[in-house]
């Protein structure tokens, strides 16, 4: 026989394991502790599983818990959207909507999207947030991530919204040499060479000698432009430069161009929220 589940005992769990234990659930959601408490109980219950490792002072879900958090808070989201359509008479999307995304991107790229979608949709709030680091969208409460060449092995599901590729860039007055003064991410490792292709078609080998390591892809672009050095840059961010005659383009680097993906958690049903973003997303576009 099927376990029978609670909707109120699994809307519990999620909550508990969103915010990572019962009492910062409780403190977010003003529902009482012992409320939470006795519906994660009835739930392994039902499921004959332990579903969270107690005695910490941070909950920790199990293999079974973390399963079964993935599979169900897309459906719990779309429940309540749902509802709350059926309510209103509307299937209009609203609510929170959170989004997270690389910083060059957000910075450089989306700001449009999020005025068109902003405008489209007034009922929705959104959250953007501009990091690089590898977030869990389940875990930590995403609608949709925006990643640049995400793994293929990742349970998340979405589409490609653009290409890009990467420049080999630097100010005017520098000469193009085969060693070259050069201001990188702070984060990435040394690359012994650029194996780059000139705008004629040439393939040139140049050789960076790091001047300057800085933490942040903007910092870089702007070192490039005050002439510190030659840079590796994403398209979307160093093109405009280009064109404004700030940075001169020595060519793009010999390798293939990079994907854009809008990813969300894998699930039958996608909320009208994420399905209006991605809508204006491919309107609009990234690149």
């Amino acid at each position: 026989m099927k376990p029978s589940l609670d909707l109120d005992a699994l809307r519990s769990f999620d909550l508990v394991a969103l915010h990572g234990g019962l009492g910062a659930a409780t403190r977010a959601t003003g529902r009482p502790k012992a409320t939470l408490s006795r519906h994660l109980a009835e739930l392994e219950q039902a499921l004959s599983v332990r579903l969270v490792e107690r005695g910490e002072r941070r909950l920790r879900l199990t293999k079974e818990g973390r399963r079964l958090h993935e599979q169900t808070h897309g459906l719990l989201i779309d429940l309540a959207d749902a509802a709350q359509a059926v309510a209103s008479g509307s299937d209009q999307p609203r609510g929170l909507l959170r989004i997270s995304a690389p910083v060059v991107l957000a910075h450089v790229a989306l700001m449009p999207v999020v005025q068109r979608f902003c405008n489209l949709y007034p009922e929705v709030r959104l959250d953007v947030i501009a990091e690089d680091r590898q977030v869990d969208p389940v875990e930590e409460g995403y609608d949709l991530v925006l990643r640049i060449d995400p793994d293929p092995q990742e349970r998340l599901v979405g589409r490609r919204i653009a290409y890009d590729r990467r420049l080999i860039v630097a100010a005017p007055a520098m000469p193009v040499e085969v060693d070259v003064p050069a201001v990188m991410l702070a984060s990435s490792s040394a690359p012994g060479v650029w194996n780059m292709v000139r705008p004629d078609g040439e393939r040139v080998t140049i050789r960076p000698q790091a001047r300057l390591r800085l933490s942040s892809l903007l910092m870089v672009r702007d070192a490039a432009i005050r002439g510190m050095g030659a840079a590796l840059l994403p398209g979307l961010l160093a093109q405009p430069d280009v064109d404004a005659g700030r940075l001169v383009c020595w060519g793009e680097v010999d390798q293939p161009q990079v994907e854009i993906w809008a990813l969300h958690p894998s699930r039958r049903l996608t909320s009208a929220k994420v399905k209006a973003f991605l809508a204006v997303l491919a309107e609009i576009g990234t690149a």
